[in-house]
């Protein structure tokens, strides 16, 4: 503890020393423009929150049917294992932002579907981004399983997909949720990014606020929103591989 007030206070003074420091303090340390601006930021963040929560749900299920078609065994199946894993290779390395204006723009701009709000193309672009970096991770668990597990399994008569589903996948889980769970934590700040498509979310609100009051300081109130929103998730991973930690090196089973 002493050490930690000793170093804030280093930093404060040096900040507060620095020959830039009022107008830095004014552009984006303004209380008035953060009471100011604070209602309307908040209302984007429910934005940014329900995009999260439909796109959290499109990305695990999209994300299990690719991890599942790029672990089936045959040269039967080969056409599929080479479309999932073109799909990861193509959404992992292209950056986000430009998937958003490919999808939010682009798509609509074929007219061959109706209307649809930004939030919905950008929860889409988000759906397609996170799904290949989450199958993979699927994926890691899936072949991470003992394969004498699949063996024992087919051997008391399971089928390929009971043996995914009541043997496979629940270890698979259990292996990969804090990597899941970074993944998420990811995604809360990406949400973020659906504003270059008009959304007005809590990043669109902090800018229409800051052309209007000619200050930075909703930019800092939308950031603070943003770490308050992923604080729970990040200690629950934290406790949550701690735990599995333990555990595994008490030596009980995981």
């Amino acid at each position: 503890m002493a050490s930690t007030l000793v170093f804030a206070t280093v930093v404060v003074l040096v900040l507060r020393n620095t020959p830039g420091w009022p107008r830095v303090a004014d552009s984006f340390f303004d209380l008035e423009a953060a009471r100011r601006s604070f209602p309307l930021v908040l209302q984007g963040l429910w934005l940014n929150v329900r995009v999260l929560a439909v796109a959290s749900v499109g990305v695990l299920l999209l994300a299990l049917v690719i991890a599942t078609l790029r672990t089936l065994r045959g040269p039967l199946f080969f056409p599929l294992r080479a479309l999932a894993a073109a799909y990861t290779d193509l959404f992992r390395g292209m950056p986000l932002i430009i998937v958003l204006y490919l999808v939010g723009f682009g798509i609509p701009g074929l007219r061959l579907f109706p209307r649809m709000d930004a939030a919905f193309w950008g929860t889409l672009a988000l759906v397609l981004v996170y799904s290949a970096y989450v199958s993979e991770v699927f994926r890691a668990g899936i072949e991470a399983v003992h394969p004498s597990q699949r063996l024992a399994a087919r051997g008391l008569g399971l089928s390929h997909g009971q043996t995914m589903r009541r043997v496979v996948l629940p270890q698979a889980m259990r292996k990969v949720t804090p990597a899941l769970m970074n993944d998420f934590v990811a995604m809360q700040k990406d949400v973020g990014l659906i504003s270059v498509l008009g959304a007005v979310d809590a990043v669109r609100a902090a800018q229409i606020e800051t052309s209007r009051y000619y200050d930075f300081t909703p930019y800092v109130v939308a950031g603070l929103l943003f770490v308050l929103l992923a604080l729970p998730v990040i200690r629950l991973t934290d406790w949550y591989s701690a735990r599995l930690r333990a555990r595994e090196q008490m030596g009980s089973v995981v």
